[in-house]
């Protein structure tokens, strides 16, 4: 035999030490232990939506390991303590400014997290949602990490015809990616606002002569009606935040305070749902681009708006 292929007894005790203890990993599963992948950050995602715009981006955001929680029913279920590596919000910005189930939410709500971040969409004007979104929050004992906005499709129908919207690139997939790319790095900023879109959000609220602390909280009743159109499918029923809706004996009947969501109206399959219109021409007066177009995310089935915001359950 070679000389070269001899080891010296030192060595062959050194091997033979070393498969001793590698058997031993591997039998006691440590091996397995560092083997796998770093624990992924618990992530809670809370959200608002009315057209499913808020829950696209909060599926996105959320990935496959983030629990998505809709704001209404927790709202329901009376449950504002929430505990995670992350917790994120998203909301659709009504006037620049938060729903109102959204702003009442945060003020009772306790987060728990490491990091805390805000995405709010809007569809042509943004002005001072972020800033806006940052004192209500403060305020309420909730200061986030990161606040941006996301540019979508606008569902406003007053000033804006849905099929037009539909039909505009405004990088969504992009900006949403930009934004996960933030989040998942735990940056913390927020999006910057000028003096000129302080003075936008200035000029509109008094021109719409709105209580900046309640927003569009309007009467159901006086801002909506039901036409003969109606089938009494019950969808309002169930897609409506605030569950202004009841089906009766004698049709769809609503009361109570609306969110201005427009959850009811863009939904309604035979288009029955209509504005009422104002008769002392007060904001908002009833008027609409397009009677004829209606909007819901194209990511999102109408099963998911209603398990989403029923409040029947």
């Amino acid at each position: 035999m070679s000389t070269d292929n001899k080891i010296s007894r030192r060595d062959a005790l050194k091997r033979m030490s070393a498969a001793v203890i590698s058997g031993a990993v591997a039998s006691s599963g440590l091996l397995s232990l560092t083997s796998c992948e770093e624990k992924r950050n618990k992530r809670i995602i809370l959200y608002f939506t009315g057209t499913g715009n808020c829950l696209y981006v909060a599926r996105q955001l959320g990935g496959e390991n983030g629990e998505l929680l809709s704001i209404p029913q927790m709202v329901k279920r009376g449950k504002y303590d929430f505990e995670a590596d992350e917790i994120g919000i998203v909301y659709p910005i009504y006037g620049h400014m938060p729903p109102n189930m959204v702003r009442e939410f945060i003020k009772k709500a306790r987060l728990k997290a490491g990091y805390k971040f805000a995405v709010l969409t809007y569809g042509a004007r943004k002005c001072d949602a972020v800033e806006i979104w940052d004192r209500i929050s403060q305020n309420a004992g909730n200061k986030f990490d990161y606040i941006n906005t996301l540019i979508m499709v606008d569902n406003w129908l007053p000033n804006f015809d849905m099929n037009e919207q539909i039909k505009m690139d405004k990088h969504i997939p992009e900006n949403l990616q930009k934004i996960t790319t933030d989040i998942n790095g735990q940056r913390r900023w927020h999006e910057p606002v000028t003096e000129e879109e302080r003075q936008q959000h200035q000029g509109f609220m008094q021109r719409s002569g709105l209580d900046p602390e309640v927003v569009f909280l309007m009467k159901s009743d006086k801002c909506f009606t039901v036409t003969d159109a109606c089938i009494d499918c019950g969808i309002c029923t169930y897609v409506c935040p605030r569950s202004n809706y009841e089906l009766t004996s004698r049709g769809v009947k609503m009361s109570g305070d609306c969110e201005f969501c427009f959850a009811c109206i863009q939904n309604c399959p035979q288009k029955a749902i209509q504005f009422r219109k104002s008769e002392d021409g007060s904001f908002p007066d009833g008027t609409e681009k397009n009677p004829n177009a209606r909007y819901r995310n194209e990511h999102v089935s109408l099963m998911d708006l209603k398990l989403a915001n029923n409040q029947k359950l």
